[in-house]
């Protein structure tokens, strides 16, 4: 019986469209958000596939995972790496990749663009790719630009 209603509840869930997997991937990248919080920095990586990539906000910013961890170590030495709060997430995908762009905001940096994509491994989600960008209003799109050309002394 309990077989039965396992395959019912099974075959009626993909009837409606609801994604088995949906639990597990949004728990993916809540629970990275979390162990940065956190400066859980093993649990963080564990996160990642090992030939994952991490974008972040300035141009020099493209690690590989290993080179990554390296950047990251100091920031989680003492219990605490960083904070994004979650505003919005969108999916993308279906099988075993998906894609996502996500509304972060951080204290420091503001409103955040969190994009990605993942992949299933082994039965496990893992991120491979994430880029972290930051959101600048078009009423001032401009003026940041100018500073950056600045910055960048071009």
């Amino acid at each position: 019986m309990k077989t039965f209603l396992l395959i019912v509840i099974f075959f009626s869930q993909l009837s409606f469209g609801i994604d088995i997997h949906q639990a597990k991937i949004d728990a993916l990248l809540d629970g990275l958000h979390k162990d940065a919080h956190e400066g859980n920095f093993q649990a963080y990586f564990a996160r990642y596939t090992e030939d994952a990539v991490f974008l972040g906000t300035d141009k020099t910013e493209r690690w590989t995972i290993n080179e990554f961890k390296s950047y990251a170590k100091p920031a989680f030495a003492d219990g605490h790496g960083w904070t994004y709060i979650v505003e919005e997430r969108n999916w993308e995908g279906t099988g075993e990749t998906r894609w996502f762009d996500e509304i972060l905001f951080n204290e420091k940096l503001g409103y955040c663009r969190g994009t990605g994509v993942i992949h299933l491994h082994n039965d496990r989600w893992k991120i491979a790719h994430y880029a972290l960008t930051m959101l600048v209003p078009n009423s001032i799109a401009a003026d940041i630009g100018t500073q950056t050309k600045k910055a960048d002394k071009l």
